[in-house]
């Protein structure tokens, strides 16, 4: 686990003070050595967290065998030894003998051998940079699901690439021309979805995507997609669900429990951590180590339920107690970790519960995912209701009646309230999170938005997902598979909430600290088996998480999960009327406002009226703005 940066340029538009200045500037996500490349075209920088062979002879830049490759590379590939052992079984032009006992090696060497395709070989999470000195073209490389970070500065002669925005912004001359409809999509989601970012000239490395440049050019390819690795034949028999989901549940623990350092798990005492927990504990041949995060109210305090499970499986457990001043103290300094606007609040306790593993260990395991692929999200069953017919008719009323409501109900009005020009998807999402709806950001804005950014790329694809193959000579045809609605918002899920912002999140709050964290249902093996396996074994009778619960009640009594689903969520609408109330009038009065030229202030000012006299569901909008006009007003940079 490590950071990189590194540029490619004709031009000589980059020199090796800039290669240093980029690779300083990510210095935690390295502290234990760093390295540079540089042969005037093509620079490569790194900055190394040791988590496997410790030793300096796998610090990086790493050369190849043949002198002819060299690789910058921020991740783990878990599976590196079956491929080393493949290689030096099957290369028959030269025996390989490796220097080290690392992954980097195995990558360097495998691609050497086999060129880009060897990325599909590749388990694990990863942001590779692979430079041909001989042919001079490099190759930027993102792993399947997006759980290390990849951007990339592009003029259309010069690129510059690194694991955080922050080191591409060192270089000078940068372009930060703002992109406007980036600023709708944060909007409307909370975050922004690659390829885009709040710069027009940075982009974002789409996940299982790699990115080519050389003397003709630039140009992406993706390698793998989600939505293609639907089939039309979903498992349906339940025993032979539970057995298989298991096996690979076990084999990506056990994976990613290979370390030369100390680990341990995020426990948060629901369904997905505590089932990584107890097989963690299966697997390892020492006492495991869990850290948990709790608030000092109740209402959002769930360190007992942690505490009760690691009691239970016998863990080594360490927990936080979280206070509004400990919030204080992080977001001052949010955009020291994240570069650009993000609206998820949890990235506070997500920072402190990494820098408290931090004081034990480096490597820590943790649950992203396991809501995506197995439905425990509370809009998924809005999908599931908003498809069907009956309710369709009822959805005007329902929505009038409940507008008149409670401020609950008026949330709910608020996910009834889609026209059919709108997305419906990203609908869902937005509301469940209480963010603005399409029609409310034009309304809010001082500029129109000509579209946001990530529909753009949505709106291209048959979003009804509907897989069909072609009947081949002489063979049977294959009956269609229709995704249901709530598959189809998982989808969504995985492809935009999961890695621009859970994994987001995750990567810059672990990595502030120098801590590695890996995501074991992420394992793409898990994903292609998950998203191929029946609705009905997911959600049934009223259950989420159905199957995942029947392999993690073999572990842990079942009465340890007898309570409602909490997310890992702060108690941010208190704080808003209480203790961070001076963060509306710092970021949200007339004068910030109005400097920072996007928003409306009257809009705004209606906004504050409402939330104040009891419409607490908006506290999230409210949240939002303050988050977009303080990275404007940090950053010094006004639209006006």
């Amino acid at each position: 686990m490590c950071g990189i940066a590194g540029f490619f340029s004709f031009e000589n538009r980059f020199n090796q003070d800039d290669l240093v200045k980029m690779t300083n500037r990510i210095a935690h996500r390295g502290p234990d050595a760093e390295g540079f490349f540089n042969d005037g075209i093509c620079g490569l920088g790194h900055r190394r967290l040791s988590i496997i062979d410790l030793q300096e002879r796998s610090n990086q830049p790493m050369h190849s065998a043949n002198d002819r490759f060299v690789i910058a590379y921020n991740g783990e590939v878990y599976n590196y030894r079956e491929i080393g052992a493949s290689l030096k079984e099957n290369n028959d032009e030269h025996k390989i003998m490796f220097k080290t006992s690392s992954d980097t090696e195995v990558i360097l060497e495998a691609f050497s051998t086999f060129g880009i395709d060897c990325i599909q070989q590749l388990n694990g999470m990863f942001a590779i940079a692979i430079y041909d000195k001989l042919k001079k073209e490099l190759y930027l490389i993102r792993d399947r699901l997006g759980i290390k970070p990849l951007l990339y500065y592009w003029d259309g002669k010069n690129l510059a690439f690194a694991s955080e925005m922050k080191s591409i912004l060192q270089l000078d001359g940068i372009n930060k021309e703002i992109n406007h409809n980036s600023i709708a999509d944060f909007l409307h989601l909370g975050f922004i979805p690659a390829p885009n970012s709040i710069f027009k000239n940075i982009k974002k490395l789409v996940p299982g995507s790699y990115l080519k440049i050389n003397s003709e050019g630039i140009a992406t390819t993706r390698y793998w997609n989600v939505k293609q690795k639907l089939t039309n034949d979903i498992i349906t028999d339940k025993e032979e669900a539970l057995v298989k989901l298991s096996d690979l549940l076990m084999s990506s623990v056990q994976y990613q429990l290979k370390s030369d350092v100390p680990f341990g798990v995020f426990l948060s005492g629901g369904i997905d951590s505590s089932l990584v927990s107890a097989q963690a504990v299966q697997l390892s041949g020492v006492k495991v180590n869990t850290f948990s995060i709790g608030f000092e109210e109740n209402s959002h305090n769930e360190s007992e339920y942690a505490k009760a499970v690691a009691n239970y499986l016998g863990t080594n457990h360490h927990e936080f107690i979280v206070s509004y001043k400990d919030a204080i103290n992080l977001f001052d300094n949010i955009f020291e970790t994240y570069d650009e606007p993000n609206a998820d609040s949890s990235f506070i306790p997500t920072m402190l519960v990494s820098k408290l593993a931090k004081q034990y260990v480096t490597v820590t395991l943790s649950g992203e995912g396991g809501d995506e692929l197995f439905f425990g999200y509370g809009s998924y069953q809005w999908a599931r209701r908003l498809s069907n017919p009956l309710f369709n008719i009822l959805r005007k009323p329902l929505q009038f009646s409940f507008d008149k409501m409670g401020s609950r109900y008026q949330r709910i009005a608020k996910l009834l309230d889609v026209e059919a020009s709108e997305n419906l998807r990203s609908h869902i999402f937005s509301q469940e999170q209480y963010f603005f709806t399409n029609r409310e950001i034009n309304k809010l804005a001082k500029q129109p938005f000509t579209k946001m950014g990530f529909l753009a790329e949505f709106e291209n694809q048959d979003t009804d997902w509907i897989l069909t193959e072609q009947q081949g000579k002489g063979m049977p045809s294959v009956k269609e598979r229709k995704l249901t609605s709530m598959e189809q918002q998982a989808l969504f899920d995985i492809q935009y909430y999961l890695p621009y912002d859970l994994l987001a999140k995750v990567d810059g709050s672990s990595m502030q600290y120098s801590l590695e964290t890996r995501v074991p249902y992420l394992d793409h093996r898990v994903v292609e088996f998950a998203i191929n396996l029946s609705p009905d074994l997911k959600y049934q009778n009223g259950i989420s998480k159905y199957i995942l619960k029947n392999i993690l009640f073999k572990y842990v009594p079942e009465k340890l999960f007898d309570r409602p689903k909490q997310g890992f969520a702060i108690p941010l609408n208190n704080w808003l009327k209480g203790e961070l109330n001076y963060l509306l009038q710092d970021y949200l009065d007339q004068k910030t406002i109005e400097e920072v030229g996007i928003i409306n202030f009257e809009e705004v000012k209606k906004l504050q009226k409402q939330f104040y006299e009891g419409k607490d569901y908006l506290y999230s909008r409210i949240w939002l703005l303050v988050v977009l006009h303080k990275w404007f007003k940090d950053n010094r940079i006004y639209l006006s």
